[in-house]
């Protein structure tokens, strides 16, 4: 009767099953324990991905989107994703208090240094370790699939900036898939995030 009940067990890619674990694992630990922000997020979502890339899977990091990549090409889409995106920001950022009062306490004296490393190994997790692992098996669905977690993880932040995040994760999926570099969707969110932060501290009136 037992043997039965457990045969056939589940046949599980091990690779993939080890990226959403640790991957739901990291964000866990992320958000209890936020003391030590942005660099915590450099250790779960950076070097322990990266650490689980060369010593369990002997894998070389470029094969998750961790190099330059088309390099024009991600250039031009960073050029024309903040032309198209800031300017929708700002009007966004006028007309919700709520992004205001969540942001607004972020400017500090450090803040491109403290946006980028609050964002390197979010964008790693999301857009290369999730997106490139999940792509091996199930191809340009993990488009939308690392978009899914990318869209929880903003829960607790300003409701209109949270629905965003399904179609705005996709979209720097997208970039990180064209251009085979997490980097460029990095330098998007960067800039946007610093914007934003920049904006709700009332530097642009």
């Amino acid at each position: 009767m037992l043997r039965n009940l457990f045969t056939p067990f589940p046949n599980f890619d091990t690779k993939l099953t080890v990226i959403t674990v640790i991957s739901t694992l990291a964000l866990t630990l992320a958000h209890y324990h936020t003391a030590w922000r942005p660099l915590s997020g450099v250790v779960l979502f950076l070097v322990l991905p990266l650490s689980v890339i060369v010593v369990g899977f002997r894998e070389h990091p470029s094969e998750y989107g961790f190099q330059i990549g088309d390099w024009k090409a991600g250039m031009m889409l960073t050029g024309g994703a903040l032309v198209l995106v800031l300017p929708v920001l700002w009007l966004v950022m006028r007309a919700s208090p709520a992004m205001q009062t969540y942001y607004a306490p972020l400017l500090k004296p450090a803040l491109p240094l403290y946006t980028f490393l609050d964002l390197v190994g979010w964008e790693f997790l999301f857009r290369g370790w999730i997106l490139f692992g999940y792509a091996r098996k199930l191809g340009p669905d993990a488009l939308w699939l690392q978009a899914v977690p990318f869209a929880i993880a903003h829960f607790g932040k300003p409701e209109v900036e949270t629905l965003s995040t399904i179609f705005g994760g996709f979209a720097f999926g997208w970039v990180a898939w064209r251009t085979k570099s997490f980097l460029y969707p990095l330098l998007i969110h960067w800039m946007i995030f610093t914007f934003v932060v920049l904006a709700a501290g009332g530097w642009f009136g």
